[in-house]
């Protein structure tokens, strides 16, 4: 058992209220449960409670077992002196607030219906990738709907504090911190770490002077990157010449990376790291204002010129420097620029919604998810094996925070679908 089964019983009252009584004896009556903290201090507060014939004000504290209060320290802690009743599974031992007057105590083991206790255990046991596989069916459909609905919300959120996070670092610099993003999204998932890193290799401040010259452009991110060490062909050769002077000039070298950062294993050429930073460069280029482009931007086209802007010459014949190859692409291929839409836009939109308090750039985010076609993965799959489709990106990244914010972590108290599980189960609900 985990103490969010008794935070979800104590918070819901699935249990007997027959001649309640505390572990002294005292009738109890609980007037009001209090409001779940998630914040430091009890577990619930503004409490009500009758003890006897007083009438107490205060907080909820819930433990597995009593002794759990001294495990924590609560004794040393003033914030606990407010607790008004400490709700247990088991009392194994007294407790004691820091002025030393005793913590009624409400036991609920024997109090909790066996089929309730059952579910929980069942779910929190489950082999299967979803915990509530077994009971999918019989959910609701409006419950598994508006949960993940609230889970899409909570990852656009999530998103968003990373993203407003990193505008801190910059002092709120916008731009910044939307080319920090851009480049991180370049990475897609074999080398976000390496581009991120290049983000910091190579500051906007000296991009920005360079945004009118292609080939400077790709001087400078090629030559941060750690690719122009040894030159292999006259372009290469004419980029580690260019590269010497800015780098002095900028005072970059410091900063440069090392090539043995960058992943290329089992890649398709077109992934390469070289490609994409051929790419990148093309829409610095062509994108320069990146951020206000993309609040101006208003359909899932314009949003698509955003992170399209074709090659440059020697790009569109080499995938390597000093290599030439057939068949690439001169601009980025569409589910590319779907998934920088995905994770580059949309989170932007999200930080920016909350750091304006404008709910409209949230919904601009969320009606681009809507629009967008995302393809299956592992994750998701999980959920078409128990009947439910993806017609939407929405549909998707609802999916992936679902499972990694309830269903991976078994958190299936804080889930509502888990919830409707549990009160179908219980003949106290």
């Amino acid at each position: 058992m985990q103490e969010d089964f008794l935070h979800y019983i104590w918070q819901h009252q699935y249990f007997s209220k027959t001649n309640l009584t505390t572990t002294d004896g005292a009738a109890l009556q609980v007037l009001r449960i209090g409001y779940y903290n998630t914040d430091a201090g009890p577990d619930f507060r503004e409490a009500l409670m009758r003890i006897g014939e007083v009438e107490w004000s205060g907080s909820v504290e819930v433990h597995l077992q009593a002794s759990d209060w001294h495990r924590h320290q609560h004794q040393l802690d003033e914030k606990y002196d407010q607790v008004v009743l400490h709700v247990v599974w088991e009392a194994d031992v007294p407790v004691y607030r820091m002025d030393g007057t005793l913590v009624p105590v409400l036991v609920l083991k024997g109090r909790v219906d066996l089929a309730l206790l059952q579910t929980y255990e069942r779910l929190l046991y489950a082999k299967d990738a979803v915990p509530c596989a077994a009971f999918w069916p019989a959910v609701p459909h409006i419950t598994k709907t508006l949960m993940l609905e609230r889970a899409l919300v909570e990852r656009l959120a999530a998103k968003g504090e990373e993203v407003l996070q990193t505008l801190q670092r910059y002092s709120n610099d916008w731009e910044q911190t939307a080319y920090h993003t851009l480049l991180r999204g370049f990475g897609f998932k074999a080398n976000q770490q390496a581009f991120e890193e290049l983000a910091k290799a190579l500051p906007l401040s000296v991009v920005r002077r360079h945004q009118q010259n292609v080939l400077q452009l790709e001087t400078l991110l090629f030559g941060q990157a750690g690719f122009l060490e040894e030159a292999q062909d006259a372009y290469a050769a004419q980029l580690l010449k260019e590269y010497r002077f800015l780098s002095h000039k900028y005072d970059l070298v410091p900063k440069a990376m090392q090539r043995h950062r960058w992943n290329f294993l089992r890649m398709r050429p077109a992934n390469f790291p070289t490609v994409r930073l051929s790419q990148l460069a093309a829409i610095l280029h062509q994108q320069q204002a990146f951020f206000s482009k993309l609040l101006e931007a208003q359909t899932v086209k314009q949003y698509e010129v955003l992170f399209q802007a074709p090659v440059s010459a020697y790009w569109q014949e080499h995938y390597l420097l000093g290599k030439p190859g057939k068949g690439l692409q001169k601009s980025m291929g569409k589910s590319s620029v779907q998934n920088l839409i995905i994770n580059v836009a949309v989170p932007l939109l999200a930080a920016y919604a909350s750091y304006s308090d404008n709910r409209l750039y949230l919904e601009k985010a969320v009606s681009l998810l809507e629009e967008l076609k995302e393809a299956s993965n592992k994750i998701t799959r999980h959920y078409e094996d128990l009947g439910w489709q993806a017609k939407s990106a929405a549909d998707n990244q609802a999916a992936l925070s679902l499972y990694k914010r309830y269903c991976a972590p078994v958190n299936c108290m804080h889930c509502a679908i888990g919830n409707k599980v549990m009160k179908q189960s219980s003949s106290a609900a």
